[in-house]
């Protein structure tokens, strides 16, 4: 007897994409801001290992930081999806700025989501337009996908709270303004870690050198250690021994961050690719006149616009408050597999060309191979998409 259907939203189901002069308007805002302020400086500040912090400013000042959170804190009251279609923009100049704002708006999401109206109103405004930027610290050097069994403490002191422990593989790491911190205030296992607002200035919080990495030189990424950092029981986001749910409700959201910052890579990728093989002849003709040629475009071009749609579809299911852990670790999974496809593929279209540093096809691949680990490597998000298929499924007739 077959089993009972579940209930999964289908795609049928999901609420129609955003339309309108608005939305038109804020996407073409992030095109020329894209055009005339990130791709000029990309590959010189990314060789030179440069952060963009003025390009973070000025993307504040435009309301660009703040795009999914209420207009009432100073964001931009925008569905997820008109974000993420944002983000790709934004991605598609340069990934340490897509990537950045992905970082930054999961920062945000405890105190957003999870804190309290007085904590909202005092602190949220200025992280979502006061040119702040923020960091997440859930990673530590020993707990990394297994986030349950991170050792960094807090300890309540009278009215605060006193944090050691290290953190690892910090976006912002040592450049960001507050960090949102996860740490242990109870016992071992997954129901003793609450979460943290901590300022980027606070006493005993220091930042390790950046790590050295094979791509994304402009995005500092370091090791976090808090020695006695005190902050006041103000700070804490949601009740005592309920981080974890916050953590991966943030992820959630954070897997199409960087579905769509992987979308944008793989486009620049894909364009670049295309600019190439049209004006490159062999053989007396261009390149792009080959069959061969030809096929491995369209499969490209194909798999962007397939990622593009998923990403989409599981931000109208959080947009309408719908399920969406399992289609948010499916996109991740695919817009991340396959920006790493197309990167691949671009170098090779190009030839020597493509592995030369003179253009930037190299460099999307350096950069592409790191999408598939951040934010659940893609081996959890397999986990992730298996365990919600079971536990939807219905339990099969023993008889």
């Amino acid at each position: 007897m077959p089993s009972t259907p579940t209930t999964r939203s289908t795609p049928s189901e999901t609420p129609p994409a955003p339309s309108g002069d608005a939305t038109d308007e804020l996407l073409a805002l992030a095109r020329r801001v894209a055009d005339r302020e990130i791709r000029p400086h990309a590959a010189e500040e990314e060789a030179a290992g440069v952060f963009p912090r003025a390009t973070f400013a000025l993307l504040s000042q435009l309301g660009l930081l703040g795009l999914p959170y209420p207009g009432e804190h100073g964001g931009g009251d925008q569905p997820y999806e008109v974000y993420l279609r944002v983000l790709e923009e934004l991605a598609a100049a340069r990934l340490t700025v897509g990537l950045g704002v992905s970082v930054h708006t999961l920062s945000c999401h405890a105190l957003a989501s999870f804190g309290e109206a007085r904590q909202r109103e005092r602190w949220l405004p200025a992280m979502l337009g006061g040119e702040l930027l923020g960091g997440y610290c859930l990673s530590e050097p020993t707990a990394g996908s297994d986030a349950a069994s991170l050792r960094t403490r807090a300890t309540r002191d009278g009215d605060d709270w006193v944090i050691n422990g290290t953190k690892a593989w910090i976006t912002h790491g040592g450049i960001a303004d507050f960090y949102t911190v996860f740490a242990r205030t109870g016992e071992d296992g997954p129901g003793g870690i609450s979460a943290f607002l901590v300022p980027g200035d606070a006493p005993g919080l220091t930042a390790a050198p950046p790590e050295r990495k094979m791509g994304m030189a402009g995005s500092p990424t370091a090791q976090l250690h808090l020695d006695g950092v005190r902050v006041s029981d103000e700070r804490r986001l949601g009740a005592p021994g309920r981080g974890l749910p916050i953590a991966l409700a943030a992820l959630d959201a954070g897997r199409l961050g960087i579905a769509a910052c992987a979308v944008g890579l793989a486009r620049a990728a894909l364009e670049e690719a295309l600019a190439f093989v049209a004006r490159r002849r062999q053989f007396g003709r261009p390149v792009a006149d080959f069959q061969g040629t030809r096929f491995l475009l369209a499969e490209l071009a194909t798999g962007i616009e397939a990622g593009r749609a998923l990403c989409l579809a599981a931000a109208r299911l959080k947009d309408a408050g719908r399920p969406f852990t399992a289609e948010a670790a499916m996109a991740k999974l695919f817009c991340t597999d396959t920006a790493m496809r197309v990167t691949v593929d671009a170098v090779q279209l190009m030839g020597g060309y493509g592995y030369s540093a003179d253009y930037p096809a190299e460099r999307y691949l350096r950069e592409a191979k790191v999408l598939q680990i951040v934010e659940g490597t893609n081996q959890i998000q397999r986990l992730v998409i298996s365990r919600e298929l079971l536990r939807n499924a219905a339990p099969a007739d023993a008889g």
